[in-house]
This record gives C-alpha cells, structure tokens and sequence, in this order.
C-alpha cells in the first residue's frame, strides 16, 4: 500500500486543512487539475476509450466549469467547451452517441453544461442542443400518473437517479427560455416519485418504482424495490437543491419540494457511521455484514445538507454538519498521490436495477459491484461541494 501519510507530510500539504500557508491550493482547484491530469482530453472522463455523450461527463464537467467561474482561469473553460465541441455535431442539431428515440433520461443530465456555453458565446449550436434535448421529454414514456420512465429499456419504471438527470435541466430550460410549464412538469416528478418510494419507517427513499409489478425486484404489492442504495438517495437530494435553484419562489409545490428536503436531511443524519461520519452503500444497513463506507453517497449528502442550508431551505445547523462531514469525508476516502494528484477512494462504480446480471436490488447485490477510486460521481459533487465551502 502506498505510504500516502509519508508523501502528505513530506510535500508540506494539509489537504483540506482549514489554516495552510498563504499560497495553499483550493481544494477544488486540486481535484479538478487532477481530473484533468488523470484525462488529458475531456472526452476521456468516466474511463472512457472513446467519446460519448455521458451523464458523467456531465456532472464533473458542470463542476469544472463553475471551478471556471470561481477562479476566472480558462483552462477549466477550454475542458469543457473542448468536450461539447467534440459531441455536438451539424450546428448542434445532433450529438454524438446520442438518439432522442432512445429515450434514456440519463443522457439529459450533459445538458447542462451547454447553458454556460450560451450563456457567454450566444451561439445558436449550443441553442440548438439544448432544444435537441428538451424535445426528448416531450416525447419521453411516462406512467400512468405522468412519471418519466427511467429508459425506455427499463419500461414503467422511476428510479430516484432519474430525478437528478432531467429535473434541474428542465428547471433551468424553463428559466432560460421563458417555458414556466416546466415548472410544473419538473415539481410533479419530484413528488410523484415522493410519493412511490417514500418509507415512512426510515425516512428515506428506495431506490426505484415498477408501476406493473413485473421486475424480478418489485414488491407484488407495492411495486418498490426491496432496499436503500445511498447514491440514488443522494441523487435525489442533489436534484432538490439544484432545482430549487431555479425554482421561482412563488411556484405552489415549492414549500412541499422543501419540506421533502427537510425530512430527507434529517432522516439521513440518524444513519451516519458513528466513528466517520460517512454513511454506508447500503443506507440503513449499518452493521451488515460486507457493507461498506461510500463515497459517491457520502458526498452527495454532504453537497445537499451545505447548498441547502446556505440557502435557507435547510436549518443552520446542516450548515455545520455539513462543514464537519466534509472534514470527515475528506479524512475517510480523500489521498494525495505521489504524482501530485489527489484521489477518491471507496467509490461504487455503477449499480442498477433490472437489465443485464443479477440486478435485482438486494443488499448482495448492492455491496457486489465493484469499487474503484476516482469515480466521476465522486469528483463531480466533490468540486461543487468544495466550491459551496470555499476550500
């Protein structure tokens, strides 16, 4: 194993240390350099062999393009547009890798990086991505009761990870282009899904909904899946918080959104590891034999309990005990590498429900797939978390 304690003490660095010498590097600015350094090209995030149109792709490079925003450097720009440039094809009419009538909600997410774009070029092929992807959900499968299915492979179903691929896009798509029925359209998915997959045992949320009941893992009587997978909860509270962004404040479903934050918050505070402070793969499961401290979950939390409270929809007190984890998480699963890096330890690479493999929801499941380290759904939320903190 590498001696990562040695190698701290002998470059001088404290990394996440509050109080360091005047010309201490941000955090953020030190994972997204290292993201970068890991993945020369920006097309090469998530492992990638070749380019792709990703919703990791999207969540780490919105994170490094509000790392842009923070310190004004264009590297961090060049990333990202390098990335959309490379995916947007005749006049951003068509995306590489990607079909409407695929109808996969994750593909929405990688949106989001092209409002920033507009936003400082003006340019009509980031426009006409942007309407390119808008136009899926218009289309898009949906439930009985008008819940987007997760993908058309995986028919009739939510899971909470689709809540955060399409929501705040669509949030944000509506403030940008004056489409308020957005509003309503994303408000309706965030409580529609509150409703299937709510527990009021635990407080938390199971990880996806079979409105037929014909998936190997749905209840016969309830349609859920049987357990609490912490990234699709942490999925969910990082869509609340980003829609409520750009929510306008006199949307009616607005102070129910909120409470459901609350509730969330709270109930995810009595299922912390006592010791670290991090919380596990499988939620609830504290003391289960072969469940493990995750950092993709872990981070997530902690980025909604600080950019909740920050803006009020959380009490104060999130504030500090987001500060506190973050600490935490930063002792648990962050290291510094010999080649000047930093890394994310501990993080699971990919789980689902249904499809290929024995996706079938249970704890065996959950706690078999396999764990690596610097998982774009750890870097991502990790930078904006940083960013939300200022370190």
């Amino acid at each position: 194993m590498k001696n990562y304690l040695f190698i701290l003490l002998f470059a001088g660095i404290c990394f996440g240390c509050n109080k360091t010498a005047a010309n201490e590097v941000k955090n953020y600015v030190r994972m997204a350099d290292s993201e970068m350094k890991r993945n020369p090209e920006s097309w090469m995030l998530d492992f990638s062999e070749k380019p792709k149109w990703n919703y990791c792709h999207g969540l780490v490079l919105l994170a490094i393009q509000k790392t842009f925003d923070k310190t004004g450097d264009r590297k961090y720009y060049d990333y990202v547009k390098s990335y959309v440039d490379t995916m947007l094809m005749n006049n951003g009419l068509e995306i590489s890798t990607y079909r409407v009538d695929n109808y996969n909600i994750d593909h929405i997410n990688p949106g989001r990086i092209l409002y920033p774009l507009l936003k400082e070029t003006n340019d009509s092929v980031y426009k006409n991505a942007l309407e390119l992807l808008r136009s899926q959900m218009l289309t898009h499968p949906r439930t009985s009761e008008g819940g987007f299915w997760h993908k058309q492979i995986y028919p009739c179903q939510m899971w909470l990870d689709g809540i955060y691929m399409a929501s705040p896009f669509l949030t944000e798509y509506g403030k940008t282009f004056n489409e308020p029925a957005l509003f309503d359209e994303v408000a309706h998915q965030i409580t529609l899904i509150a409703q299937k997959t709510y527990s009021p045992k635990t407080g938390l949320y199971y990880h996806g909904w079979d409105e037929k009941r014909e998936q190997s893992w749905a209840d016969p009587e309830t349609g859920l899946s049987p357990n609490f997978w912490s990234r699709s909860i942490g999925w969910y509270c990082m869509a609340l918080v980003d829609v409520l962004e750009f929510l306008p404040e006199t949307h009616p479903k607005r102070p129910e959104i909120i409470k459901i934050l609350q509730n969330l918050a709270a109930a995810l505070d009595k299922y912390r590891d006592p010791k670290t402070g991090m919380w596990y793969q499988v939620t609830d499961k504290i003391d289960a034999d072969g469940n493990y401290l995750e950092s993709t979950g872990s981070i997530m939390f902690i980025y909604a309990w600080i950019k909740g409270s920050q803006n009020g929809w959380l009490d104060r007190s999130f504030l500090e005990k987001g500060k506190a984890a973050y600490e935490q998480f930063v002792k648990q699963f962050v290291v510094n590498d010999p080649d000047g890096t930093v890394s994310i330890l501990k993080c699971c690479s990919v789980a689902g429900l249904g499809g290929k493999g024995n996706r079938n929801g249970s704890f065996e499941y959950y706690i078999s797939e396999p764990v690596r380290d610097n998982d774009p759904k750890a870097t991502g939320p990790f930078i904006m978390t940083s960013l939300l903190l200022n370190n």
